[in-house]
Order: structure tokens, then sequence, then C-alpha cells
């Protein structure tokens, strides 16, 4: 007897088989599908990263823009405020001065100024306003020390107000620089020290300044008050 091939049960098992294959297919498919989402969610996580970094840095960027456009108005907000403040002590000193010469009897035109961190007020254009400068300014650094408590007292602050009186100090502004710049010209030449009578600490820093703009030579101060000088010395 012929037995004959069971082909139903291989064409089961081979149908089986390719659904398997199959249905592993579309699993492998299914799994690469999700890790091409992963990359591309990881790729657009770290756009977004990137992005939110660039917003911080600009954001940081305006944050310091914004401060250093703050610190510089609070400098120019503390400018203001300083000439103001000096102002200020030149109108007392002027209303308190005016009072004064009225007093005495005295004559002149008072100007309000602000010379760096000082207010000046001057007087001129009155008769025997020599009188109250004095010998060598003595009256009118008396004057000036008045005045400035004046201030002192509206104010509550010290103040460093400079008075001056018919240009007795502007004029000696002018001599001492000039003596300053001799000095030191002379000085350099010889290399011989020279030193200069006793001055107010006023006139030395104008002797100083003067001395500074002359190369080969330098400046110092010695003694004690009100003996105080200014040597003039040669430098290498």
């Amino acid at each position: 007897m012929t037995s004959e091939p069971a082909t139903g049960e291989g064409e089961s098992n081979a149908s089986e088989t390719a659904v398997t294959d199959a249905e592993d297919s579309s699993t492998e498919q299914d799994d690469a599908d999700d890790v091409v989402d992963e990359d591309d969610d990881d790729s657009e996580d770290a756009e977004a990263d990137d992005s939110d970094d660039d917003e911080d840095d600009e954001d940081d960027e305006d944050d310091e823009d914004d401060e250093d456009d703050e610190d510089d108005e609070d400098d120019e907000d503390d400018e203001d405020d300083e000439e103001d403040r000096l102002v200020e002590e030149g109108e007392i000193a002027g209303d308190y001065l005016e009072q004064l010469l009225d007093v005495l009897d005295f004559d002149g035109d008072i100007d309000l100024d602000v010379d760096g961190d000082r207010a000046v007020v001057s007087i001129d254009g009155g008769d025997d306003l020599a009188k109250l400068v004095g010998r060598k300014g003595e009256v009118l650094d008396a004057l000036q020390e008045l005045t400035r408590l004046a201030v002192q007292q509206a104010t509550g602050d010290r103040s460093r107000l400079m008075l001056d009186i018919a240009r007795w100090r502007a004029d000696r502004r002018e001599r001492l620089a000039r003596l300053g710049t001799e000095v030191a010209e002379r000085v350099r030449d010889s290399g011989e020290r020279e030193a200069l009578d006793p001055m107010t600490p006023f006139e030395r820093k104008i002797v100083h300044d003067a001395v500074a703009a002359v190369d080969g030579v330098i400046s110092e101060s010695e003694g004690a008050e009100p003996k105080r000088r200014v040597v003039v010395i040669k430098v290498d």
C-alpha cells in the first residue's frame, strides 16, 4: 500500500511559520519606529534645551545690560546730587556774606561757582576789599572759616567751601604756579634741591601740581604746620 504525504498538516505548519515571521517582522519594525521616535524626541528635547539655554544667555546679557544702565544712572544721580549740594552750600554762603558785608558797610559783588568738589564764592568790585584780605590773606582765611561754619550750621555737614576776595587767591594761585615751574626747571638744570617758604596746604598743592608738569623733578613736603614747606628734588 502506498502512503500519501500529509499535505494538510505541512501546509498548516508553513502557514503558521509565515504568520509568526510576519509578526516578528512587524514587531521589529515597530521597535525600529519606536527607536526612531525616541531619537526624534531626544533631538527635539536637545533642540529645546539649546533654545532654552540661548534664551537664558540672552536673558543674562539683558540683565547685565540693565545692571550697567542702572549703575550709570546711579553714578549720574550721585554726581547731580553732589553738584546740587555744592550749589546749596554756595547759596547759603552767599546769603551769609551778603549780610556780613552790610554789617561791615562794605560793597561788593558776590559770585557763586563750583570747582571740582568745592563750592567757590568770590567777592569783587567793591572799594577797600583789600582790608578783608589782610596781611598774607590772614583776614580772608578767618572769613572763609566763619563762612564754612555758617554753612555747616545750616546743612549739618562739614564744608570745604573756598572764599576769594578781590581775586587774592586767584592771583596767588597764578603766582605760585609760576614759582613752582621756575623752581622745577632750575632744579632740573642745576641738580640741587630747593626748599620753598612755608605755605598752607592749599598753596603747597598748587606748587606740587606745577612741579609735576616738569620732567626730571619731583616735589615733597617737609616740616610741621605752620612751617611745612615744599622741597623740589631732581631725579634720574
